[in-house]
């Protein structure tokens, strides 16, 4: 049975089981770049010396952000060619997905779908090594038959219906291939302005304005913003991206790190992959269910 529930605003803060999670994402991506077991060590510990500092009342993205900031002066964007990858073997099954939406019975709601299936490509919070291991033109056709677990889309259509500007967060490299297939039918229906909003600079493998340039979504959306990365770009729950969500009728967020730290604020469209238990108890949902979540 799907599950239509209704939600009040709960503020997503930092769980303890977020703080082994990071030290696992560092040391994933100290491996990632080739480092030895000895330089891996020395990142470990200014991971766990900065998290015995750091004051634990943040959001989960905000403390991901100088952790990674660590990673990345040791060895740069660990996970560059792996995002140049994974847009191209994304943009390879381009075509047999799109078709997949257009011979649909309802074309923007499969489109809703593969757009979610895409949230898979996580290199933060999936144990995978190579993008080729998600089998991902078999795992968008498996979601695509497949009911959501939480599924507002009667409330996204209907509000597209009255939209003129919709701001949409993107998550990672790869998946924004998918999110371009939402965003062609969305247009597709109705007469929107999209603005896409992306991570300022490199963090594990979520996408940045080169994902975007590489994938060519100049095609279909008409203004870009940036948020943080941990050194540049503004906060999700900042002053500047409220504003953004005022001047947009419409807001999607893909992904656990965006419902994470747009979690203060209300009307927005969630959808993503549960892959953390945390995120789960939070929604309300098991882990491995597929949401579209009005909040």
């Amino acid at each position: 049975m799907i599950k239509i529930l209704e939600f009040k605003i709960l503020i997503m803060k930092l769980n303890l089981d977020c703080i082994p999670c990071f030290v696992r994402q560092a040391l994933k991506a100290s491996r990632f770049c080739g480092m030895s077991e000895k330089e891996q060590e020395k990142v470990l510990r200014e991971v766990m010396s900065l998290l015995l500092n750091e004051k634990w009342n943040k959001t989960p993205p905000e403390l991901a952000h100088v952790v990674h900031a660590i990673v990345r002066r040791y060895c740069g964007d660990p996970y560059a060619e792996v995002k140049k990858k994974s847009n191209e073997l994304a943009m390879e099954i381009y075509g047999e997905v799109k078709e997949l939406v257009e011979k649909s019975e309802d074309p923007l709601k499969t489109a809703v779908k593969v757009a979610i299936a895409g949230n898979i490509v996580d290199f933060g919070a999936v144990d995978k090594e190579k993008v080729e291991d998600f089998d991902l033109l078999n795992f968008v056709k498996k979601i695509v038959s497949e009911e959501l677990d939480v599924d507002h889309y009667d409330k996204l259509k209907k509000e597209l219906k009255m939209c003129e500007k919709l701001l949409y967060f993107a998550d990672n490299a790869g998946e924004i291939v998918f999110d371009k297939i939402l965003i062609e039918t969305i247009k597709e229906y109705f007469p929107v302005r999209i603005t896409l909003v992306l991570k300022a600079g490199p963090i594990i493998n979520d996408a940045t304005i080169e994902d975007a340039k590489q994938v060519e979504m100049d095609s279909v959306v008409s203004e870009y913003r940036f948020i943080s990365n941990g050194e540049v770009g503004v906060e999700r729950n900042s002053p500047e991206v409220e504003m953004w969500l005022k001047e947009h009728d419409v807001t999607i967020a893909k992904g656990q790190g965006n419902y994470e730290g747009l979690s203060e604020f209300s009307g927005i469209f969630y959808m993503l992959l549960v892959k953390c238990p945390v995120i789960a108890r939070h929604v309300g949902v098991k882990v491995g269910s597929k949401v579209l979540l009005y909040r």
